[in-house]
């Protein structure tokens, strides 16, 4: 519904968050008064309850030393296999199919090194064009490894426009020729989500394995992993998940292919009471918890198990009910208020297809994001123009979104943005 500027009041925005079944968690997290928050898909905000099993666990060393291992309130030794469990329904897998472990980059090597299985005519790797870049470097670099040119042998399919990818274009390019293919659950840039499902059956139709980053989904949106087939998934814990700066990521396996050797081989990939045996023969877990390599980081660990306790209690299905609404309504205000300035929105209008971000486009981007900072709001700039805004379910208000739209007119009407230069900082 498009709301006009006699609609999109703070009135509205303060009836919608009276209904709002989440709106208890907000005092679960820091947030600070004089500002707004709105870049949690880059970096979510620190909750009371992971603050307080960091503090947990710090007490543990401090009392138990090495015997934290075993003993304590969260003993480590078993800590990845217990936040697999607590993480499992956010993807839609069996328990055994998750791991904590880990960052975003390491394993995919480890899921690379272990699925790719290049043959003489079925040996490229199919990606795209808009990942994120860290995923096309591990790509490229496992390529090489096996002896091959990424400029031949690494595929990344191309958008039509800049913005989105069609499934169809990427399953035209899913040929004879490709051994393996990796994509995005959601386009980091644009927002967009991609049909897994569809994807997951047209690869499997062709004998090719296929998995996903799952970086700016999961926390974010419901997925079932396990029901489409899925081959391997990974992600990392610190956006949607609140899991903090340098969370130790995520990984998925397909328990169809459990017994498969991890590519990257490491004492955390043991049957755990086999681990301690120190035999140089490796007895590999029976469950996702063989794809680990070393000894875990209990420290970014534990915030998680305060994190994820709230979203079992809020449940996947209403933060993504929420974060739909939210973002709607963030555009439908950019539309009300904000046709004059030369915005464009940069995200799936269609609820199904759009993530829980919003992608504004405009020329003077890098500036416009230093004018809301510079007023109390914290987005999120990806050069070369787009402002990315994420209202979190559990912790963004409708007020707070209103108040955001207010601010960008108020930098645009009055040209506040004109003092800064058109260039990124160092962290965008």
């Amino acid at each position: 519904m498009t709301l006009s500027p006699s609609q999109f009041t703070l009135h509205h925005a303060k009836e919608k968050d009276q209904k709002d079944v989440l709106s208890r968690f907000r005092e679960e997290f820091y947030l600070k008064s004089d500002s707004i928050y709105m870049d949690g898909n880059s970096l979510g905000l620190l909750s009371k309850r992971a603050e307080h099993t960091l503090l947990q666990s710090l007490n543990d060393w401090k009392e138990l030393g090495i015997d934290g291992w075993t003993e304590g309130k969260y003993p480590w030794f078993s800590l990845s296999e217990q936040l697999g469990e607590m993480m499992a329904p956010l993807v839609g897998a069996h328990h055994e199919e998750v791991i904590v472990t880990g960052s975003t980059t390491v394993n995919l090597h480890q899921l690379i090194s272990t699925f790719y299985k290049p043959k003489t005519t079925r040996k490229k790797i199919l990606a795209d064009e808009l990942t994120f870049p860290s995923d096309i470097y591990a790509l490229q670099s496992q390529l090489r490894t096996h002896g091959y040119d990424p400029e031949v042998d690494l595929i990344r399919v191309k958008s039509r426009d800049g913005r989105f990818l069609h499934e169809d274009d990427v399953i035209e390019a899913m040929t004879d020729e490709v051994a393996l293919i990796v994509l995005p659950t959601v386009l980091y840039r644009s927002g967009q989500i991609l049909d897994m499902k569809r994807l997951t059956e047209e690869a499997h139709k062709r004998g090719i394995l296929i998995g996903f980053d799952a970086c700016h989904s999961i926390g974010a949106i419901p997925h079932s992993f396990t029901e489409w087939g899925v081959d391997f998934a990974y992600w990392c814990n610190y956006k949607h998940l609140n899991g903090g700066p340098g969370a130790v990521g995520g990984l998925y396996v397909n328990k169809k292919h459990f017994g498969t050797a991890p590519g990257l081989a490491g004492w955390f990939g043991s049957k755990k009471e086999k681990q301690f045996d120190m035999e140089h023969s490796l007895t590999q877990s029976e469950t996702a918890g063989a794809y680990q390599i070393g000894t875990p980081h209990v420290l970014s660990l534990v915030p998680l198990l305060g994190a994820l306790e709230m979203f079992a209690e809020a449940g996947i299905e209403n933060i993504r009910t929420k974060s739909l609404s939210m973002t709607r309504y963030l555009m439908n205000g950019m539309e009300a208020e904000l046709k004059e300035y030369g915005f464009t929105i940069g995200s799936p209008i269609n609820d199904k297809q759009r993530g829980a971000h919003v992608s504004l486009e405009h020329k003077e981007a890098a500036r416009i994001c230093k004018a809301l900072k510079e007023h109390g709001v914290i987005p999120d700039f990806r050069a070369p123009n787009i402002i990315r805004l994420a209202p979190v379910a559990l912790y963004t208000s409708y007020e707070d979104v209103w108040k955001v739209v207010q601010l960008l007119k108020k930098i645009m009407s009055e040209k506040l943005y004109e003092k800064f230069s058109n260039e990124r900082e160092v962290v965008a």
